[in-house]
Parts: C-alpha cells; sequence; structure tokens
C-alpha cells in the first residue's frame, strides 16, 4: 500500500507537469493568434502555473460543486457518521474525512481531495436509502481505501484539470472559428513551431482529456474493493452493494464526464443500462470486481 500511494503522488506531479505544458502552449497559440507579440509567453505561463495551483488546492470544492453536495449532519445521517467513525480505527487514516451528501435517487459514491488530511467522502442519497449497513459499510471503506492510497490525489487533480483543458478548448475553438486568426508577423522559426504545437493541443484536448482520465488504472478499483474487504472483514456487503449499485435504474442527474471516473461505480446509463466496460471505459466491469472480491473469500 506504501507503495501504490508513493506511486500515485509521482503521477500526480507528472500530471501537473504536463497539464501546465499544455495549457502554456494552448494559451500561447491564442495570444499568438490573437497577436499579442512578446507577452504571449509570460501571459502563457502566468496563467498554466495559476490554474495549476488553483486546480490543486481547490479540486474538492471545484468537484464538490459541480456535483452539488452538501455536507452531511450527524442528526440526519447517524448510521453513515457511526460507520464512518467505525472505520477510522481499522482503516488507520492520520484525519477523519469530512462527509458529504448528494440529493440523487442512484446509489452511488465517490472521494476526493488532495490528501488524506483534506479528504471527502460524498455519497448520493439514493445509496444511503437503498442500502443495509453492511453494504453501506463496504462502499465508505472503498473510499476510504482510495483515500488511504491517495488515488483521490490523482483522480481529482485529473478531472478538474482535464475539465478545464477540454472547457479552454471549445472556448477559444469556437472564439477562433467566429473571430478567425490573424497572421502573425515573426519570422520566427521557433515561434511558427510553438504556434503550430500549440495548434494541435487545441484541436487534440478533447482527445488528450480523455487518455488523461485512462491514466488513471482500472486496477486501482480493484485495489480499493482488496483493502476495503482489510477494513471491513466482510467482501459479502462490498458484493451485495455493488450488485445493487449495477442493477439500479435511475439515472445520476448530476454525473458529467470529468468527474465521472471518481464514482464507485460508473454513473452513466444507457436505456436503463449501465454501459458496457470497453477500452475506453474508466471502471473495470463490476461483474470482474464481485468475481475478484469472491476469490478473497477463498
Amino acid at each position: 500500500m506504501f507503495e501504490t500511494s508513493k506511486k500515485n503522488k509521482f503521477e500526480s506531479g507528472i500530471i501537473i507537469g504536463i497539464f501546465i505544458l499544455v495549457i502554456t502552449l494552448i494559451v500561447y497559440y491564442i495570444c499568438n493568434a490573437l497577436r499579442l507579440g512578446t507577452m504571449s509567453i509570460v501571459i502563457a505561463l502566468i496563467f498554466s502555473i495559476g490554474s495549476a495551483w488553483a486546480s490543486y488546492y481547490y479540486s474538492d470544492k471545484i468537484v464538490l460543486s459541480l456535483n452539488k453536495a452538501r455536507p452531511a449532519t450527524k442528526e440526519e445521517n447517524q448510521e453513515l457518521v457511526n460507520i464512518l467513525d467505525a472505520l477510522m480505527i481499522t482503516s488507520g487514516l492520520p484525519a477523519r474525512p469530512r462527509l458529504y451528501v448528494v440529493e440523487d435517487a442512484q446509489p452511488n459514491a465517490f472521494a476526493t481531495g488532495r490528501n488524506p488530511e483534506n479528504a471527502v467522502i460524498c455519497v448520493t442519497t439514493g445509496l444511503l436509502e437503498k442500502l443495509d449497513y453492511y453494504e453501506l459499510e463496504g462502499v465508505i471503506a472503498h473510499e476510504m481505501s482510495h483515500i488511504k492510497n491517495y488515488d483521490i490525489r490523482l483522480s481529482c487533480v485529473v478531472s478538474v484539470m482535464v475539465g478545464f483543458i477540454v472547457m479552454l478548448s471549445d472556448l477559444f475553438s469556437r472564439a477562433l472559428f467566429w473571430g478567425g486568426v490573424k497572421d502573425n508577423d515573426s519570422d520566427s522559426k521557433a515561434n511558427g513551431i510553438l504556434m503550430l504545437v500549440g495548434l494541435v493541443f487545441l484541436i487534440l484536448a478533447p482527445i488528450f482529456g480523455s487518455l488523461m482520465q485512462l491514466a488513471l488504472s482500472r486496477k486501482r478499483e480493484f485495489l480499493a474493493d482488496s483493502t476495503a474487504v482489510e477494513f471491513t472483514r466482510n467482501p459479502d456487503g462490498l458484493i451485495s452493494a455493488l450488485e445493487k449499485l449495477e442493477n439500479d435504474p435511475n439515472e445520476l442527474e448530476t454525473a458529467n464526464s470529468a468527474t465521472a471516473n471518481m464514482y464507485i461505480i460508473n454513473p452513466f446509463k444507457k436505456n436503463g443500462k449501465k454501459r458496457t466496460t470497453n477500452i475506453w471505459s474508466t471502471h473495470p466491469s463490476t461483474a470482474d470486481r464481485i468475481e475478484a472480491l469472491r476469490n478473497l473469500k477463498y
């Protein structure tokens, strides 16, 4: 588990570096297209570093806002609070995660935050209503596993940054399409190369976003499932929970492609069924996860 945490911290640093590079090139291209001259690179660097800093330190608030989450209360969510308090003993987390609730009929959950000291576990009202004590315990243990393994930092940073890149690409693609790209008078070959690279990143940003999310290996879900069983000593609870989540017909109203990878199970539906797992899926199939959990029992 220590090696997994160390690897996730390293990968988070790499992704932040890639994010700064991509944003710098995109903004540099846009500034040159607007003929801002030598200030283009300065503006691009300030913008990319500033957005990376904000994405890292405020990623949890951004994700909670996107999902319209509200803080859980002890009065309304006593069982949830009790489960979390009990699991704090077996999980060994250094700090108690904050609890949030999303008003939605689909049973689902996710964890977010840049580290265990600033972690959040968010569940839907559908999860609280449809799962029994041991099923809910399995789901909360799964999310606490993501926190302990530092999966939350990686997934949260990727979700916010990828969403930002795609939004920036879409915004300026529309602006440049309607406004046109002005010719740049600079004869510098280096400047021309940077402009070309920036244009390529601007066009390919949506694809890049999907690939970055796929960098979150599906193995993380299997690892979180097995770690959750270590916390609860009860694989049946998580197995039953996954079965209920998979078979629930409700749509998740707040689901979006930027944060879908953070949920315990794929929140998107198609004709009342979960979308089938393919090469572009951020989650392994629920059947494979259940089979892996059953194998832990023997």
